[in-house]
């Protein structure tokens, strides 16, 4: 009906649905009476006008009755009840149906197939770790817990998978003490170590054949005209390369042999050791994922840390080869008297080296040290100064990032250690052809890294200057230990060994 219609019937409607059919009908005359009277129809026309479209009307009796029946609350006539069926809920209750019978139509109706197509969940994928996708450990133990079955057709996991050594938190029998790697690099970062000028005291060299010399005979002068050999090489004189021997302690021993000989008091020396091992604790801060392993023997006060050399794999023929592409380029970027100008390298001694024998402090602890240095050169007033010759493969934009991550981080190690200001690195491709050299000041390679948040010098030291303080107060007199750096590398582990080698011995008697 139209708005016009609506205003005029203003005694209102059947209120019954027609979708109830006639057994509603004996209700009608009743809830018809529930329209409001002529002086109040104007708040009540428009409600009234939503009922039923359809019904038997009826007039009203008067508007005293059905004000009474709303004060009573038994009807309320002004309210849509199109959706609503008032007379089951106030008292009149419709005839129970039976919800599954043959006469309930709207259960008939339903159809035994549903035409909606089933839905597919989309996958669930690790946003912390893209590329492992739905395999790995989360796959079957998630952040909510290890779940109740376990991982089928595998053991369970223990000791962090690293075998049984670990397994439930069992130490090693040797164990003495740890330093758990648990500070971070902003910690760290915080922390100002002093580290004193590297001061040269002695030297020492060993020539073919092995013999130690207290001087410098050994020690090569750089060659400045090294971007001439762009295009070498690097494969030339393998055939007659001579492999570097492992001398064990007996390489310890002409360091403390040297130390003698120049009668250098170690009254107020805190550790004596070779360079290599503070690489070693210097490069922990943040490569956590190779191990190493040192002697550590104190001796009137002083430590000693004796270099162990870790079980390696068996060498294949390409690791050699990349092995001596390094001593190639070292000899290629030195004089050499011996050979003429265009002649190819032969003869290479990976044995023949010159040593520097420094002192310095990391903190408070003063420290002397042998350094293998590869030649030096002279500044126009004639200061002597060392350089470090490097190798490495040509950098591409996959493996750019790794090389300033990993390799100048332990290029700027060993060169600040010792106070080298210059590195010549030797770039080669995967033929072992020089392509060509960079030099690189020391101390512009932490400023070159800076910028990227790739690693900070202080830190090292920091962690250098953490480490030592416990080694140094944790070993006691005349005792032997292992200092170990292995899996599942979250700490540092001193062990008990059982002797001291015999170099440390003789010295200390001598």
């Amino acid at each position: 009906m139209d708005f016009s219609e609506q205003d005029a019937d203003i005694s209102g409607e059947d209120y019954n649905n027609n979708n109830h059919g006639d057994s509603r009908e004996s209700s009608s005359s009743h809830s018809s009476s529930s329209s409001s009277s002529s002086a109040s129809s104007s708040s009540t026309a428009s409600s009234s006008s939503n009922g039923s479209d359809g019904g038997d009307t009826s007039s009203a009796s008067g508007s005293a009755s059905s004000v009474g029946e709303e004060e009573n609350g038994e009807e309320v006539g002004n309210f849509n009840t199109s959706n609503y069926d008032y007379n089951g809920i106030f008292g009149e209750e419709e005839e129970e149906r039976d919800l599954f019978g043959s006469d309930n139509e709207d259960y008939c109706k339903t159809p035994a197939t549903s035409p909606f197509s089933i839905p597919v969940l989309p996958v669930i994928r690790n946003t912390n770790n893209p590329g492992r996708g739905g395999f790995g450990r989360d796959r079957w133990q998630t952040s909510r817990g290890a779940g109740i079955l376990g991982r089928p057709g595998y053991p369970p996991r223990q000791g962090f998978g690293y075998g049984s050594k670990f397994a439930n938190g069992q130490r090693d029998e040797r164990f003495v003490s740890e330093l758990k790697l648990s500070k971070s690099e902003e910690t760290l970062s915080r922390k100002c170590i002093a580290f004193q000028e590297p001061c040269e005291l002695a030297c020492y060299s060993r020539v073919e054949g092995g013999d130690v010399y207290f001087d410098d005979r050994s020690l090569r002068l750089f060659k400045r005209l090294i971007t001439e050999d762009i295009g070498a090489d690097l494969n030339q004189g393998f055939d007659t390369f001579i492999e570097k021997k492992d001398l064990g302690s007996e390489g310890f021993g002409d360091l403390l042999a040297c130390i003698r000989d120049k009668h250098i008091p170690l009254q107020n020396i805190h550790f004596v050791t070779f360079r290599n091992n503070l690489n070693k604790i210097l490069a922990t801060a943040y490569i956590r994922n190779e191990p190493w392993e040192m002697g550590v023997h104190k001796r009137n006060g002083v430590v000693y840390l004796d270099v162990h050399k870790l079980p390696e794999r068996q060498r294949s023929e390409l690791d050699r080869r990349r092995c001596y592409w390094g001593y190639c380029f070292e000899s290629l970027a030195t004089e050499d008297p011996r050979r003429a100008d265009g002649e190819e390298m032969h003869h290479i001694d990976a044995n023949v080296e010159y040593c520097s024998v420094i002192k310095t402090k990391l903190g408070a602890h003063r420290i002397l040290m042998g350094a293998e240095m590869d030649c030096c050169d002279s500044t126009d007033e004639g200061r002597r100064f060392y350089v470090e010759l490097k190798t490495s493969r040509e950098l591409d934009y996959h493996t750019e990032e790794r090389y300033e991550r990993e390799k100048l981080l332990k290029f700027w190690i060993q060169s600040f250690l010792a106070g080298v200001p210059y590195i010549v690195i030797g770039f080669r491709d995967d033929a072992g052809r020089l392509v060509r050299t960079e030099r690189l000041r020391t101390k512009d390679i932490t400023h070159r890294v800076k910028m990227k948040n790739y690693w900070q010098g202080g830190v090292c030291l920091a962690f250098a200057d953490e480490v030592l303080c416990w080694l140094y107060g944790t070993v006691k007199e005349n005792e032997d230990y292992i200092l170990q750096f292995a899996p599942p590398f979250n700490r540092l582990e001193l062990l008990q060994a059982q002797s001291c080698p015999d170099a440390i011995t003789n010295h200390v008697e001598q």
